[in-house]
């Protein structure tokens, strides 16, 4: 329900953006959206919560996590909607962290190619090239997939 003032009702916001009400209210408490109290205690939201709401969900399906997306929207104005050149900004940003993304990617599905599926991607190929698991001397984790060398074969 939107009151007089045009805001929107967590409900009416949750339908409209096509996310849970417990959602948008994780979104507010990590600085994501914002809302008014009535004076029954209810949330109220701006309109332009709802743009604010597709960046975040476009910002996930770029590969960004929530602190991302909310240290973007801290350069935006919160209350009215972005102009042209706000938005183009934090694009900007995206597309460096698009880019990264694409080539961790690319470094992956070079490495997967080799593997014969032993199922333990900290090795090379397979413990005949990693004995006594050297790799897992590096630190926790798929070694080479975060980006640690290969050893040479």
């Amino acid at each position: 329900m939107t009151d007089r003032d045009g805001r929107l009702a967590i409900g009416e916001l949750a339908a409209r953006s096509g996310l849970a009400p417990s959602a948008l209210r994780y979104y507010e408490e990590m600085g994501l959206i914002h809302s008014e109290r009535t004076t029954g205690n209810q949330r109220r939201y701006p309109r332009t919560a709802l743009r604010r709401v597709a960046f975040v969900r476009a910002a996930q399906v770029v590969g960004l996590s929530l602190e991302e997306a909310r240290a973007a929207l801290d350069r935006l104005p919160v209350d009215r909607a972005p102009g042209a050149a706000e938005w183009n900004a934090v694009a900007r940003t995206w597309q460096r962290r698009i880019d990264a993304r694409i080539g961790e990617l690319e470094r992956l599905r070079e490495r997967l190619t080799g593997c014969i599926g032993c199922g333990c991607l900290s090795l090379r190929k397979c413990g005949l090239y990693n004995p006594d698991d050297v790799a897992g001397s590096q630190g926790p984790g798929a070694r080479y997939l975060e980006g640690d060398p290969l050893p040479e074969a």
